[in-house]
């Protein structure tokens, strides 16, 4: 994933879906749509579970990025001779 559409799906996941989610219950208690709140719910874990698709792969980011560091001869070999 690029980090174009990395941010672009945070941004989605961190401010759309909260500020969509307190539209819809708003506008939907005002105006008496129904299924408003099973909307919103489903909006809200929907949500959820792309932040933890994202904060997943972005662990999996900085896994392969503190790999590759490593492979390279400095990282973890030169912190270790640090603490000796």
């Amino acid at each position: 994933m690029s980090n174009k559409t990395y941010d672009r799906l945070k941004w989605f996941a961190l401010v759309f879906v909260p500020a969509a989610n307190i539209f819809i219950l708003a506008v939907g208690k005002i105006w008496g749509l129904p299924y408003y709140v099973e909307v919103a719910a489903t909006l809200s874990a929907f949500g959820v579970f792309l932040g933890t698709l994202l904060g997943v792969s972005s662990m999996e980011y900085k896994k392969l990025k503190e790999a590759e560091h490593d492979d390279t001869g400095t990282g973890r070999e030169e912190a270790e001779e640090e603490d000796s």
